[in-house]
């Protein structure tokens, strides 16, 4: 009989655990994203780069643009590197 009211307590916790996430879940999806940040404030990126004469590589971390200019070296634009999928 205890063992059965044990089980039963069980089950009852693991179904409230099972349904607070389900509904979590959902009411993540039903959000909406936030504003993007105003023009001139830093965002997060993370965009590498490689000279074509040289071969120097750079990493962009941080920008006022999601899609910022390519910087410039060896006097030529550095090409965007696209990581493999």
């Amino acid at each position: 009989m205890f063992g059965t009211i044990v089980w039963v307590a069980i089950g009852l916790l693991l179904v409230r655990y099972i349904w607070k996430i389900g509904f979590g879940m959902l009411r993540g999806m039903t959000t909406s994203l936030p504003p993007p940040p105003p023009t001139g404030e830093m965002r997060r990126i993370n965009v590498r780069y490689r000279c074509s004469v040289c071969g120097v590589e750079l990493r962009l971390t941080m920008a006022p643009d999601e899609q910022p200019p390519p910087p410039r070296h060896c006097l030529e634009d550095m090409d965007v590197i696209v990581p493999a999928e």
